[in-house]
């Protein structure tokens, strides 16, 4: 029970399906009903696509390059953690994404991709600390197959609200605003130093254990 719900408070700040919700306004503005149902599914079914191919092949990247899983670790930890800073001091997850909208509305209509791919899917939805966190949390050395799938199943059920949140995004928005939601990551990037602190602490301890990276 530990063990599910620290992936799912890990998988949550690093996604952080609240933090979407202002984005997914700002990319869906003036689209249909039905635009903003079929983006927000496709949004959920790339981010999710690309989050599985690093959950299946990133543990091979790293055996392929010959990088120690506790150098990877803490590597990670570190990349983690900055990234947790910028949560709590610099812009919000949803004030950087906006000024990528703002930025890519500037390209002519033809050369845009689509508003599903990004910036709701990469970098909002799959972030490159929600990368990260999946390679971390699915090491093939020190973590099974079942665990493995639990995070999968784990990191699904954290898109999928997210899904749900886009299709609410209106009335939650309205109900927190974008104070509410930047608020929110901040928190949620407290956790996630927390979390990052900790990954790079337990390596250094298996490090003075064993003697060997």
């Amino acid at each position: 029970m530990k063990l599910l719900l620290e992936r799912f408070v890990t998988l949550w700040v690093v996604i952080d399906p609240i933090g979407t919700i202002p984005v997914f306004i700002a990319v869906t503005a003036g689209m249909t009903a039905n635009a903003r149902r079929r983006t927000a599914l496709v949004a959920t079914l790339v981010s999710a696509s690309v989050l599985l191919f690093f959950l299946v092949l990133g543990q091979l990247l790293i055996d392929a390059l010959g990088i120690g899983l506790l150098s990877f670790q803490i590597a990670g930890g570190i990349v983690l953690f900055l990234f947790a800073l910028t949560m709590i001091f610099g812009e919000s997850k949803q004030e950087t994404d906006k000024r990528l909208v703002e930025a890519d509305a500037e390209l002519r209509a033809a050369d845009r991709p689509s508003p599903a791919v990004f910036p709701l899917a990469v970098p909002s939805l799959a972030s490159p600390g929600a990368m990260l966190a999946i390679v971390l949390l699915t090491d093939n050395h020190s973590v099974s197959i079942g665990d493995q799938a639990i995070t999968a199943a784990v990191m699904g059920v954290v898109l999928l609200i997210a899904y749900v949140f886009m299709l609410l995004a209106g009335p939650i928005i309205h109900l927190i605003g974008n104070s509410g939601a930047a608020v929110i990551s901040r928190v949620m990037g407290m956790i996630l130093a927390s979390v990052a602190a900790d990954a790079v602490l337990s390596a250094f301890i298996e490090i003075i254990k064993t003697g060997t990276l």
